[in-house]
């Protein structure tokens, strides 16, 4: 039995990375001003960067039913027998419920896993999913892990702005309240569903300090049991320079020395839901077979 992985940009895993990891992505639409773009093919994070700053209208976008049923057609024709779609958090898009619709069309040789998360969280779900096909997993049975697993991920995030979340409806009224309020800082949190309000902060630093807090009470906490190898931590952001990148890492991997820290960008369509210089930090437990 062939499986093969398949997930989308906002996983942070690009075309040609996945393509060099044997999971195949799809590029998912952003719309600016009325025209469509796809992440990676004719759109870069510093365009939208740029459009972001220039107060163009940004919107994400659900990938066509024809693009989705395209990509998964192809990787029959490739000769896998079957496919495990993983995309972002139902709770965030409906591009789940939709590539779960178009997946019955399929006869069960198209299984769609709700994983519940996004970013880098999800990203160590589809390097899971790859690992685990390597193992001869069955695609559902893979869904049955990640699906099972999807909460033991924590995500914290600080943005500058709560405008393009409000817009989007992509946080809890909770969340929602706190851009009325001037001067301060708002920094969010996903443990699966919505971006909820984690806390109200004064300033960057005092930002990333309670980022880091809060995931060392993640380690100390909630994820206690579970062995140092098994748990990747990862920043991640819509950070312009890289010497914002580089600094924010930099003060994560000094925080948690025992832990390989890696950064990567925020794909395009979540960018343009929480604006320029947010910067976040996320912990997952990846599957037994990854530990090495």
């Amino acid at each position: 039995m062939r499986t093969a992985i398949v997930t989308d940009t906002n996983s942070g895993i690009t075309v040609e990375s996945g393509r060099s990891s044997g999971i195949y992505v799809l590029p998912m639409p952003l719309i600016i001003e009325e025209t469509s773009y796809m992440e990676g093919v004719n759109i870069t994070n510093d365009q939208v960067y740029q459009a972001l700053r220039s107060e163009q209208n940004l919107a994400s976008s659900q990938p066509s039913p024809g693009d989705v049923m395209a990509l998964w057609d192809r990787i029959f024709d490739e000769g896998y027998d079957e496919l495990l779609y993983i995309p972002m958090s139902s709770a965030l898009s409906g591009s789940c419920s939709m590539t779960a619709q178009l997946a019955l069309d399929y006869h069960g040789k198209v299984q769609v896993a709700d994983n519940h998360r996004i970013s880098v969280t999800l990203m160590e779900s589809v390097y899971d999913a790859k690992a685990l096909a390597d193992e001869g997993m069955t695609a559902s049975q893979i869904k049955a892990y990640l699906e099972e697993n999807a909460y033991a991920a924590s995500i914290y995030l600080s943005v500058d702005s709560l405008k393009q979340l409000k817009k989007g409806g992509r946080i809890t009224p909770a969340a929602a309240a706190l851009g009325s309020i001037l001067n301060i800082k708002p920094l969010l949190t996903i443990q699966g569903e919505k971006l909820d309000l984690f806390a109200k902060v004064r300033g960057t630093k005092q930002c990333e300090k309670k980022m880091i807090e809060a995931l060392q009470n993640d380690l100390n906490t909630r994820f206690a049991e579970i062995p140092k190898k098994r748990l990747r931590i990862a920043t991640a952001g819509t950070l312009e320079s890289e010497e914002d990148a580089a600094h924010w890492l930099n003060l994560v991997q000094n925080a948690f020395p025992d832990y390989p820290v890696y950064y990567a960008p925020l794909s395009c369509s979540i960018a343009c839901h929480v604006g320029v210089n947010a910067a976040g930090i996320g912990v997952s437990v990846i599957a037994d077979c990854r530990r090495s």
